[in-house]
């Protein structure tokens, strides 16, 4: 029986080394992930948005550990709930060329919002 009560012990330790805090509800990130320059130049009248990009979004704490991952629509939006915290959000890479080119961005998330993020990629356009 004492072993049955320490194996439980040691299970419950190890799962909790592992595992975040919850997010209280209406809590975490969202945003619209972009991909730009999209014009070699840009003109007054003719300007070149950013297009929106379908991704995949890792947000990590400042540990670099992985805290969450979600993926961006079409449209580029995406929403998820993380804990309040300080976290670096980034995209992966897309294919297997070097661009477009993911770049980091920090985001402070307080309790009971969202934290909007633009989640950028450099398209290498000049």
């Amino acid at each position: 029986m004492k072993r049955i009560f320490t194996a439980i012990a040691v299970t419950l330790a190890i799962a909790a080394c592992g595992s975040q805090p919850a997010a209280p509800a209406g809590t975490g990130i969202q945003g619209v992930v972009q991909s730009g320059p999209t014009c070699p130049v840009e003109r007054i009248n003719s300007p070149c948005p950013p297009h929106p990009l379908a991704a995949t979004i890792v947000v990590r704490d400042a540990g670099g550990h992985e805290v969450a991952r979600t993926h961006s629509g079409a449209d580029g939006h995406f929403k998820l709930d993380v804990a309040p915290g300080t976290y670096t959000v980034v995209g992966l890479t897309i294919g297997s060329g070097m661009l477009p080119r993911p770049i980091p961005t920090t985001a402070t998330v307080t309790a009971g919002s969202y934290t909007t993020v633009n989640v950028e990629y450099d398209s290498g356009i000049r």
